[in-house]
């Protein structure tokens, strides 16, 4: 198995785990979370093939669920390990993004989580980099968390 880059390779794997679900309920599920979890928890692109994916073998309202939960942990989980391990990289990498953000951030303090809300709802920056730069401009974890669920 790999993660699909086209809707070709989406619909072949879509198919193939609807086969092994109906057989195999939990692993595939098990798999499908791992997988999300990996992509969104190191910012690897391509969530939204996974969106898509999780519709196509849970169903509509479940798949959107579990892609809401799924989004939410692993964003966090994104948040987390750059707030232990990633200031010093990101700084260096996007300095004048980072400094946008922060602000931005400042500008907004006290409408912060609205702040947050919109830049879900319309990216101005890609989520990546609001998952990866969230903790370094101090934006609290409560908000990025509701926010990321939310959004």
């Amino acid at each position: 198995l790999k993660f699909p880059s086209d809707l070709e390779e989406l619909r072949e794997l879509a198919e193939l785990l609807q086969f092994y679900k109906a057989e195999h309920t939990e692993y595939v599920l098990l798999l499908f979370c791992s997988a999300y979890l990996y992509k969104q928890s190191f910012a690897i692109p391509g969530s939204s093939f996974l969106n898509i994916l999780a519709g196509a073998i849970f169903g509509p309202y479940q798949g959107l669920l579990l892609a809401c939960v799924l989004t939410t942990v692993g964003s966090t989980m994104c948040y987390l390990l750059s707030q232990a391990f990633g200031k010093r990289y990101i700084v260096n990498l996007f300095p004048d993004k980072v400094s946008m953000l922060q602000r931005k951030v400042e500008e907004n303090q006290d409408c912060l989580f609205f702040f947050l809300l919109f830049l879900r709802f319309f990216p101005m920056t890609p989520n990546w980099f609001l998952n990866m730069s969230a903790p370094i401009v101090n934006i609290p974890i409560t908000f990025f968390f509701c926010s990321v669920f939310i959004g």
